[in-house]
């Protein structure tokens, strides 16, 4: 058995409940790491499917900008390193008592254009200011290792996607990449 369906089954134990009594399951799609995500979303189905649950598919970046904890009117730049010279990210604003307005999707952007949408009162979460720090010069940055997309985040964000009836059917529950795959078939196969 995998490390993934240990460690649930060990919270499950922790938490006093069967898998059984779970009523619905949250699960973070993307960006992220192409094997995590394949790896958690094909746990999620897989209990979701046995458990005939409803799931809901949640943005990583959108669990990452409500770690950010912004105050209302500011803008929250939710960023991750992308490798390439690129970064995964989305911006938005903070509302009221931590509710995000989001302003874009989830996207790809270049340092340079990511820090310049993201404006100078600007919020930045994520491990992308690790890396392209010079970007993010004079923003307030809320550090990774502290700041990062946590279970609970994502739990809260599918819970109200499923009480607003946005659940997620299983045949669609899939990473959200954003970015196209290097890795390309020929045009023609057979040749």
């Amino acid at each position: 058995m995998g490390e993934l369906p240990l460690q649930v089954r060990a919270l499950v134990a922790r938490s006093g409940v069967r898998l059984d009594d779970v009523q619905a399951l949250a699960v973070s799609v993307g960006p992220g790491s192409f094997t995590g995500l394949r790896i958690a979303i094909a746990f999620a189905k897989g209990l979701a499917f046995a458990g005939d649950v409803p799931v809901a598919a949640v943005s990583t970046l959108e669990a990452l900008a409500v770690v950010a904890a912004a105050s209302p009117g500011e803008r929250v730049c939710a960023a991750l390193d992308a490798r390439k010279g690129e970064i995964y990210a989305a911006l938005f604003e903070a509302g009221v008592g931590g509710a995000l307005a989001r302003l874009t999707p989830d996207a790809v952007w270049q340092p340079a254009a990511l820090a310049a949408a993201c404006g100078a009162g600007g919020v930045v979460v994520g491990d992308a200011p690790d890396v392209y720090a010079h970007a993010f010069a004079g923003m307030t940055v809320r550090p990774f290792a502290s700041h990062h997309p946590r279970g609970d985040v994502v739990a809260r964000l599918g819970a109200a996607r499923l009480v607003a009836g946005a659940d997620t059917p299983l045949a669609a529950l899939e990473p959200a990449y954003v970015r196209a795959p290097d890795a390309k078939l020929p045009d023609n196969p057979l040749r």
